[in-house]
């Protein structure tokens, strides 16, 4: 089956699973990934179509995590049919209310509030064993996207043999607070985009790519988010109230503001890094270019964390003497 014809396979066998000769079908969101979604609906009635081309995507850890979450009591989207072996999903419609489209300053204490207790619930209850581990190889292989796709494919530049030992010292750093940390279930992108403005809220969506990892890495994602930015002393007042929630409800969170927040910043810093040469590769591997747009958000992130924290300084050099040397920006 050709990627062309995909959509309209993956209609005719959502037809044929809800008994509708007759209705709607049009594409519900992107995604990063080779995933594509679709809503169908028929009168007040729609559901969600889930697009995995099993040569690319495997439906099988999200259909594992699925059960998960909704054995810990979350809210995820009901799996009314499945086809594992051409990649096809029927799945309850969460709405079209995505948190990153609705957030303002007046709703998002609320909306962030409902976010929190969600996921303190899925780090408590969510069953963790058997899930990958977010270990020093993998972070070690996320980093590695920066120079490998940022660096050499957008900004053009091949580091120095002695910028990529500052590089791997730095690697070092970020990786030992990570794994210091408490590990917990780990939605791994725990951000307002995959959380649905639903009842009862939030709808939580994307999680396949689950893994026992950093407690502190999907409050990070949350509110350091990769399409939408608060101001930093609402974004700390944040993290604060999470920590404070997290330990009341029983969760290994620090007793240390301070650690609390340097943790956080490490963590975030490692994502960042990570999240900009993921961008870099959609870009230029898959074609898909407006990812790219967001990069300054990033690096405004990775800026500020660089000026608070002195073990950061060393990163703050590298991307300068880059950003000095780059082809094209940003």
């Amino acid at each position: 089956m050709s990627d062309n014809s995909r959509p309209s396979e993956a209609e005719h066998w959502a037809r044929r699973q809800l008994g509708w000769p007759k209705a709607n079908f049009q594409p519900a969101s992107a995604d990063a990934s080779f995933r594509n979604y679709y809503r169908i609906a028929r009168a007040e009635q729609s559901f969600i179509v889930m697009d995995a081309p099993p040569e690319r995507e495997s439906l099988d850890a999200f259909i594992e995590v699925a059960g998960r979450l909704t054995q810990a009591g979350l809210h995820v989207p009901r799996i009314q049919a499945e086809d594992r072996q051409r990649g096809f999903l029927l799945l309850e419609d969460l709405g079209t209310r995505p948190f990153h489209q609705v957030l303002d300053d007046h709703c998002a204490d609320a909306l962030f509030s409902d976010a929190m207790q969600a996921l303190i619930r899925m780090q408590l209850h969510a069953a963790s064993t058997g899930l990958p581990a977010y270990d020093a190889g993998r972070l070690l292989q996320e980093l590695a996207l920066f120079p490998d796709w940022f660096l050499t494919h957008h900004w053009q530049i091949e580091p120095t043999e002695t910028e990529l030992d500052d590089w791997d010292l730095l690697c070092a750093t970020l990786i030992r607070w990570a794994l210091d940390q408490a590990q917990v279930f780990c939605h791994r992108d725990y951000m307002p985009r995959n959380l649905m403005w639903s009842d009862p809220n939030p709808g939580i969506i994307d999680f396949q790519d689950a893994v026992v990892g950093p407690i502190s890495y999907d409050p990070v994602s949350l509110f350091r988010d990769a399409f939408i930015s608060w101001p930093q002393t609402r974004v700390d007042a944040w993290l604060e109230d999470y920590r404070r929630q997290g330990i009341k409800a029983g969760l290994p969170l620090p007793e240390s503001t301070e650690l609390w927040r340097r943790t956080c910043d490490f963590m975030g810093v490692q994502r960042h890094l990570k999240v900009i040469g993921i961008f870099a590769r959609i870009r230029y591997r898959d074609g898909k270019a407006q990812y790219l747009e967001d990069v300054p958000r990033f690096f405004a992130y990775l800026d500020f964390a660089i000026a608070r924290n002195p073990e950061l300084a060393p990163l703050g050099d590298l991307l300068m003497a880059w950003k000095k040397r780059r082809k094209i920006g940003p």
